[in-house]
């Protein structure tokens, strides 16, 4: 039985997401836990810091076969990331935050990682026809 490429890239995004959710849960824990940030400040820099993260993995594993190496490209395809996949994460997770934490008194981290799982398909979808759009469609061929 063959594999098709999407499934290998979802597997891909996924293994770099599950690394970013790490970069996400470690940063929450120490600007809530240890800094004692309030936790919606805390979870839009987390969720920064995992974007920035997942950026550069994925642009070097997950669509490498897509990525034209040059810092101009590069930035573009950041810029697009981060106002992409980085807004619909850092919103739908500061609202699912809001209403499982503020509202329905959830753990924060449990409730961060319900959030993440959320958001996780769209932004595959906006990063694979997008952010890291093959080379063909990026060139107007």
């Amino acid at each position: 039985m063959k594999i098709g490429p999407g499934i290998v890239r979802w597997c891909k995004f996924n293994l770099v997401g599950g690394i970013g959710i790490g970069v996400q849960f470690v940063s929450l824990f120490l600007l809530k836990s240890v800094l004692r940030f309030d936790y919606l400040f805390a979870t839009a820099i987390a969720v920064e810091a995992a974007v920035v993260h997942n950026f550069f993995w994925h642009e070097q594993f997950t669509w490498a076969d897509r990525v034209t190496s040059s810092w101009r490209s590069s930035f573009v395809r950041f810029a697009r990331f981060n106002l992409t996949t980085g807004l619909v994460s850092i919103l739908g997770n500061l609202a699912l935050m809001k209403v499982m934490v503020g509202f329905g008194h959830m753990n924060y981290l449990l409730a961060n990682a319900v959030a993440i799982a959320l958001c996780s398909v769209a932004n595959f979808l906006v990063s694979d026809a997008w952010v890291f759009e093959p080379a063909r469609r990026a060139s107007g061929n």
